[in-house]
């Protein structure tokens, strides 16, 4: 058995940023399910936004982030993230990040969807593994910190309930135990949980699953953002183009060649992420056609120039990024939901921590401000790290969060009946069943009769017990995330941010301006 001060689990952004938060305090352990690299971090080509900028401020930082999270963001912890951004960001640039300059040394800033001013900063469009990597060369130059690559953590030791450490195995499928004064689960989004998703195949909400299984409190998960614009092509994989392609002049077009967001808001195509995808999805399906980029109009050089990553990944599937007309569609992108935690990482389990997208301070609200992610990350991940050194205790329950009804959480029969879970037989189901079947039923467009029936066929489904232990841990972890997005997007009878409702399409305030919590004491 292992023993250090601080355990890590995850090897992004908050995972990173805390470990060199504690390195003075004692002994870290950093686990990452694969490489050191592959992780949502690594993946996010926009920027980090921050209020650097001559013509900005905190306070309107603050003012788009809510105004995205479509009423729901928690404000506290929104202030926390906008007057704290920017010195986590100028920390990065004195570390040595490569971030794009303009002609006087200054960063220069891109504008994103649903942003009132130019605050992006970017690495061309590969931001997130510019931050990777400066993270990583400073954590191996701390010799408090320990990596161990390609563990895959299977559950949580809560003793006296209190976390006390976890199991996982190693590389060689060997099992481990390790113990730690305190654990911050660091393990990104569960894009993997939907059959169309920009997530690498990491993301499957294992952080969520272990927090939820050692009883600490989930929250807000039925609020997933589906990015609008992921290639859409036969053979191609779903590979991110980033919303900076927009925020740079790229226009959505439908087969005609006609520019169609504007009848969706009065933001076109810079308009908040759920809108735009919920518009092409809805210009595809009455067109009968396509939905195309384009950039054609722009100078193919400066194109080429700012978007070299996607260029290159556009030029893999045979299109040209300056000149041809590139088909995307919606794809799973980030869970604004997770693990419930106060403004230091603290969950309902004392010595348990999150930060990053596994955790749920609130600061998203229903839909995540473009370009917030990298930010979350840094700013939690190092208020973590401080947090992690006191003596441990749980996060209160803030006021605008309730717990679930036991009620609304039971299986729902064949015949639509509720039933205990324990009456329900269950059946093994396959991962990819899984993902088509929340893809279909709690993906873009969600009603009652599909979310019931997708709750019924979660509740009666396991993990098949011949699979090998690793196996069977990703397979249960992402069988309970899908079974809690669904139960959840169920429950809420509203449509607001990513949450979108067919049968509920308004935004009630009145009776849903609301967090409702889960823990594993309701199932």
């Amino acid at each position: 058995m292992h023993s250090v001060d601080f355990l890590i689990v995850g090897g992004g952004v908050a995972g990173l940023r805390a470990a060199i938060g504690l390195a003075d305090a004692g002994r870290v352990l950093v686990l990452t399910k694969a490489e050191p690299a592959e992780s949502n971090t690594g993946y996010a080509q926009g920027g980090i936004a921050a209020a650097v900028g001559a013509d900005d401020t905190p306070s309107l930082h603050a003012a788009d982030t809510l105004r995205a999270g479509d009423g729901l963001c928690d404000e506290s912890a929104v202030e926390t993230l906008v007057t704290n951004g920017p010195r986590f960001v100028l920390e990065l640039l004195d570390w040595g990040a490569r971030f794009e300059r303009n002609a006087d040394g200054r960063p220069a800033l891109a504008r994103e969807a649903a942003h009132s001013v130019r605050r992006v900063l970017h690495a061309g469009d590969a931001t997130g593994r510019e931050i990777g990597r400066v993270l990583w060369e400073r954590v191996r130059s701390l010799p408090s910190v320990e990596t161990i690559d390609h563990a895959l953590v299977t559950d949580l030791i809560v003793e006296d309930g209190r976390a006390r450490g976890l199991r996982y195995f190693d590389a060689a499928d060997a099992g481990r135990e390790v113990r730690a004064g305190a654990i911050l689960l660091a393990t990104g989004g569960a894009g993997q949980v939907f059959r169309e998703t920009t997530n690498p195949a990491v993301a499957t909400g294992d952080g969520i699953a272990l927090a939820f299984h050692a009883g600490a409190r989930v929250t807000d998960l039925e609020f997933v953002q589906f990015h609008p614009t992921a290639l859409k092509l036969a053979g191609a994989p779903r590979f991110l183009i980033s919303e900076a392609l927009r925020g740079e002049g790229a226009r959505l077009v439908n087969d005609r060649g006609e520019a169609f967001m504007i009848r969706h808001h009065p933001d076109g195509d810079l308009a908040p992420r759920d809108i735009v995808a919920r518009g092409i999805a809805r210009e595809a399906e009455q067109s009968g056609g396509s939905v195309y980029l384009t950039l054609a109009h722009l100078d193919a050089d400066y194109v080429r120039h700012r978007f070299p990553t996607i260029a290159a990944m556009c030029a893999q599937a045979g299109l040209d990024l300056a000149r041809d007309r590139i088909p995307v569609g919606p794809a799973a992108h980030y869970m604004m939901g997770g693990v419930d935690t106060d403004e230091w990482g603290r969950t309902s389990v004392p010595g348990l921590f999150a930060a990053g997208e596994v955790a749920c301070t609130g600061v998203h609200g229903a839909n995540r401000l473009a370009s917030n992610s990298l930010l979350e990350g840094l700013v939690f991940g190092a208020r973590a790290a401080e947090a992690m050194q006191e003596a441990p205790r749980a996060a209160a329950l803030k006021q605008d969060r309730i717990m679930a009804e036991r009620s609304r959480l039971m299986a729902y029969g064949p015949d639509g009946g509720v039933h205990e879970p324990s009456a329900v037989r269950h059946q093994p189901l396959a991962m990819a069943s899984i993902r088509d079947l929340m893809w279909r039923s709690a993906g873009l467009f969600r009603s009652r009769d599909a979310l019931v029936d997708a709750v019924r066929i979660l509740a009666s489904a396991n993990a098949s017990s011949s699979l090998p232990p690793a196996e069977y841990s990703r397979h249960r972890n992402l069988l309970t995330v899908a079974r809690l997005i669904a139960r959840a997007a169920l429950r809420r009878e509203e449509s607001r941010g990513g949450h979108y409702r067919e049968d509920f399409p308004d935004r009630q305030d009145r009776r849903w301006r609301i967090h409702v919590v889960d823990t594993s004491v309701a199932y």
